[in-house]
């Protein structure tokens, strides 16, 4: 039972770097039957020298590099493992640099030289100094390198990498020239001294160069050789940027490359015979043979799993019953508005999910395979706000499983219409001319500017402000009614014609705008009046004549009319008095000018803006002859009544001759 060596051993022939060292064996003892399994741990002894990968190493260094600047150096390599390993770093007095030992990952220690006292070319050129390496055996092996520095003029910049460690993963079967990471760095000097060149630091081991591959020109790290999970987990990679001056200047980054383990591995399995063949009369029980299963991946990869086989007994589930989503209006056609996320817990086909509308149309479509909604078209607010639809999500199984979802699409308001003005009408030939009596106090509503905006909420909310008159202190404008009202008490000497500019603003962002042309006239002569009236009848309008002809008849039926009540004589002058107040209070009735307008809700349904006209009233005393604008009323004290048109559909001007007495019903 003794288990003897049969040749030399050599621990770093076996296993390398690999500690601990171990050799598996199995033994089976007979009668009774017994299975052991054993190992044998090859310990290390320091057989081995450190190396360096040469006698000589040579540095190039600015003088104006400043105090605390690190050069990395070539790292020694000893094949032993533990204390008799590489252990430390020594470097020859000097008054420059001092040594500091790094260890990785792995454990394997480098050496770096680190500047205490700046360098002076004019004083001292160059410098030699040695490096030893020592292991940890007893009495310690060691190895020298002698390091020659040359100390020449700066590079005024240095490249400076974005980041000092990277870190990426890669899988083992990863094939060869796949990117693993890109390293930048960037250097503010011009021309050569700028121009960068990435390279692997002095002290990267030969087998990273071997797997591994760096573009000197682009940074790009890929994979050069085998990468095998099993053999080594993580790599920490060290590289540098040098620039291409005189005397480069050179910065350091670490790339951490973690290997990911697949199940690149088939199960071994191990069968060993104890009776073969086996006797016809072996008892029940009789063990026959002894097998072993290992599989050398890790994790998952390395369990012995018994496959069960699916049935479609799963619908699709998504994260949600339904969905809500707000596009704005004026949208990109073709644009993704929803991603519809859904899980089946089946396998393969019968976990393949498709998705589909089932109400088809040519606003919206959707990604079979990935559930993405798409709008086809641009989407208008005022147009439509909301779509419905029903999308539904199905597996691959036989017969298929599937789970509808519902979409609602919300189209939410952009400020794309600007104002419109309804009153007055802009874009017309015909210039709509509202009238004021002289003496009008301040406060009193002239007329309305009246608007509407397609938009809705705050973006179809209006203001008005006054842009421009011709006498700015007469009049004013409500800044969210439209309302013109007078600014103070009209004057005689205020001048007859007043041309009004609104601004009508919403509140959207941006801003849209739109002006209204108001024209206001102050009329104190019957004759004034009629001249305006007259011109605001369109040059073409074929009536014109005719109209001439009824103000004419008009004047001089009211001028009869009023010859005829002075002839009553003097007996009659206290009831033309009594006459005359009444006619005053109703005449102050007579000029209120319509309130406020409150048709925007039937503007907004398609209907046509109420209809205004002008009336005249003629007093017996020219002079105090007024004009105002009402809707349209039957008059309580019109005699005689005639009516013109001019030119614009619904919009009338109305001359009254009053008498010196109110008319009877009859009358």
């Amino acid at each position: 039972g003794a288990l003897l060596v049969s040749e030399r051993i050599d621990r770093e022939e076996l296993c390398g770097a690999l500690s601990p060292c171990s050799l598996s064996f199995e033994i089976v003892v007979e009668n009774p039957l017994e299975l052991f399994s054993g190992a044998v741990e090859i310990q290390d002894i320091n057989d081995n020298d450190p190396v360096f990968p040469s006698s000589q190493a040579r540095l190039e260094i600015s003088e104006s590099v400043a105090a605390g600047a690190r050069f990395p150096l070539e790292s020694a390599q000893d094949p032993d493992v533990g204390i008799n390993s590489l252990q430390t770093y020594q470097l020859s007095a000097n008054p420059h640099f001092a040594l500091d030992v790094q260890t990785r990952v792995d454990g394997s220690k480098y050496a770096e030289l680190v500047l205490e006292k700046e360098l002076d070319r004019e004083e001292q050129r160059e410098l030699h100094l040695v490096l030893t390496a020592l292991d940890g055996g007893s009495p310690p092996r060691s190895a020298h390198v002698q390091i020659h520095i040359e100390v020449v003029d700066a590079n005024d910049n240095v490249p400076v990498f974005n980041q000092s460690t990277y870190k990426a993963n890669v899988r083992e079967n990863t094939p060869s020239g796949t990117l693993v990471a890109r390293i930048t760095a960037y250097d503010l000097d011009d021309g050569p001294n700028g121009d960068i060149v990435y390279s692997f630091s002095s002290h990267t081991p030969a087998k990273v160069r071997e797997l591994f591959a760096l573009d000197s020109a682009t940074g790009e790290l890929r994979v050069k050789g085998q990468l095998d999970y099993e053999e080594t987990k993580l790599y920490e990679i060290y590289l540098q940027a040098k620039d291409k001056g005189a005397v480069p200047g050179v910065a350091h980054c670490k790339v951490l490359v973690e290997v990911v383990d697949v199940n690149d591995n088939s199960p071994e399995v191990t069968v060993t015979s104890v009776y073969s063949p086996v006797p016809e009369d072996a008892a029940p029980g009789t063990v026959v043979a002894l097998l072993s299963v290992t599989d050398l991946d890790s994790h998952d990869n390395g369990v012995i799993v018994v496959q069960v086989s699916d049935v479609n007994d799963n619908a699709p589930k998504t994260s949600q019953d339904s969905y809500d989503v707000y596009v704005l209006e004026n949208n990109m056609p073709g644009i993704p508005i929803l991603n519809i996320s859904a899980t089946d817990p089946d396998l393969g086909r019968n976990a393949h999910l498709s998705y589909s509308l089932l109400q088809a149309g040519h606003i919206f479509s959707i990604n079979r395979e990935n559930g993405t909604l798409y709008l086809l078209t641009s989407l208008d607010h005022e147009d439509q706000v909301e779509f419905s639809m029903m999308v539904q999500v199905q597996d691959g199984g036989s017969p298929p499983l599937a789970t509808n979802v519902s979409v609602s699409v919300f189209v939410t308001d952009l400020n794309d219409n600007a104002p419109t003005v309804l009153y007055p009408q802009p874009n017309t030939t015909t210039t709509y001319t509202d009238v004021v009596a002289p003496g009008t106090p301040a406060g009193h509503m002239v007329t309305k500017v009246v608007a509407v905006d397609a938009d809705a909420g705050y973006n179809a909310w209006i203001s008005y402000t006054l842009l421009q008159a011709t006498d700015p202190s007469l009049f004013s404008v409500g800044l969210h009614s439209g309302e013109i009202f007078t600014a103070r008490q009209l004057q005689e000497d205020d001048v007859p014609q007043h041309t009004l500019v609104i601004l009508l603003k919403d509140h959207g962002e941006p801003v849209l705008s739109t002006s209204a042309t108001v024209s206001i006239s102050v009329a104190e002569l019957a004759k004034e009046v009629l001249t305006d009236l007259t011109d605001m009848a369109p040059a073409n309008d074929p009536r014109k004549h005719v109209t001439f002809y009824l103000i004419l008849a008009v004047i001089l039926v009211s001028a009869a009319f009023f010859i005829t009540m002075l002839s009553v004589g003097i007996f009659k002058c206290y009831k033309w008095r009594q006459s005359k107040e009444l006619f005053n209070s109703s005449r102050s009735t007579l000029y209120r000018t319509p309130g406020p307008f409150h048709h925007i809700d039937a503007v907004r349904g398609g209907f046509t803006p109420p209809n205004f006209y002008h009336q005249v009233y003629l007093t017996t005393d020219s002079r105090q002859s007024d004009l105002c604008k009402k809707p349209f009323t039957s008059s309580p004290l019109g005699s005689r009544q005639s009516t013109m048109r001019n030119g614009e559909p619904g919009l009338y001007h109305q001359i009254v001759g009053t008498a010196s007495r109110l008319p009877t019903p009859a009358e």
